[in-house]
């Protein structure tokens, strides 16, 4: 009989703390996880440097600042992020764009200063708001915003590409089993330690955080959800939620309340959710369904879940106050 000299640690490693605007925290089983996972946090904490809007110092906000005048140079990181943005945009029609933070700011949702813009305030701001207007030279690895005023905003990308980055660090340190986990964006690495698939939560749009509408069985997959219920405000009865549609400059009023997008590599699913959220479900599902490795779990506001044909077999309802349409 065959025993390996260096067995797998059957303890979980678990570290927590806050970047990218965001509780993350990482589980990973491995007799280099601890390391693995101090590695992983430098390297977070490294993308949200270059790719925060908060900080100055950061290459978007230099991209920001140099709006309509210059181009900026940027590492790798920042300009592979940018550039996907750009092809989800394209792919999505526009329902996604990176250019969308002055509209953004006009609502200040989840900020002291959260309110309903009015309709010229809105008119004005997404003149600003054009993906087509980023010119990227790769060549010299530079990015610039055609017209003063645009701003970049990579907040509905950047943490999938962190959480790809932070796989890649456990792989090279033979991590096998892990759950990544950066504000409820999740990759499943392997199996558990038990051998069977992680078992996802997928978050109960109505109801509080942390109870379930079902759960989606996954084995090395990013699961990831934008919904209405994450980042609002409430004015007169109505939810005014963070889910900007860039073609109305208005939170996104499509019939659904949330979207999740399982596939291969996580800053795919980050942009697709938002792709998803955006477009409705009959769009929606046209385009994942047009997209190898990728599927999507829809919430609609009737209260009816909808699945893409490739994760039917692994999706398990819940709660019977919603209705799956299998």
């Amino acid at each position: 009989m065959f025993f390996s000299p260096h067995p797998v640690k059957k303890d979980a490693i678990i570290k927590e703390f806050y970047s990218l605007g965001t509780i993350v925290q990482f589980k990973a089983y491995g007799n280099k996880a601890s390391q693995a996972i101090d590695k992983a946090i430098d390297k977070i904490k490294d993308i949200d440097n270059k790719m925060s809007v908060f900080k100055d110092y950061s290459e978007l906000s230099k991209i920001n600042i140099n709006a309509g005048k210059a181009p900026t140079k940027v590492g790798e990181d920042t300009y592979f992020v940018i550039k996907k943005a750009v092809e989800y945009s394209a792919l999505s029609g526009g329902a996604f764009d990176p250019t969308i933070r002055p509209v953004v700011g006009l609502w200040g949702i989840q900020t002291d200063h959260a309110r309903i813009p009015n309709n010229d305030e809105i008119d004005e701001a997404i003149n600003l708001v054009n993906y087509k207007d980023i010119i990227l030279d790769e060549k010299v690895s530079s990015i610039m915003l055609k017209s003063k005023k645009q701003e970049l905003d990579v907040g509905a990308i950047a943490k999938g590409f962190a959480a790809d980055e932070v796989k890649n660090i456990f792989k090279k340190n033979k991590i096998e089993s892990a759950i990544i986990d950066l504000g409820g964006n999740i990759f499943a690495m392997g199996n558990k330690i038990d051998g069977t698939p992680w078992k996802i939560g997928i978050q109960d749009p109505i109801r509080s955080l942390g109870e379930f509408v079902g759960i989606v069985s996954v084995k090395n997959k990013s699961v990831v959800t934008s919904g209405n219920y994450e980042r609002y405000f409430i004015r007169d009865g109505k939810r005014f939620h963070h889910i900007i549609d860039p073609l109305t400059g208005n939170p996104s009023e499509k019939g659904i309340l949330s979207t999740t997008i399982v596939s291969d590599h996580s800053i795919d699913g980050d942009a697709l959710s938002t792709c998803a959220f955006v477009m409705g479900l009959e769009r929606g599902m046209e385009l994942i369904e047009s997209l190898k490795g990728v599927d999507a779990i829809f919430i609609t506001e009737n209260k009816m879940i909808y699945t893409t044909s490739g994760i039917k077999e692994n999706f398990e309802l819940l709660n019977n106050n919603f209705y799956y349409k299998n």
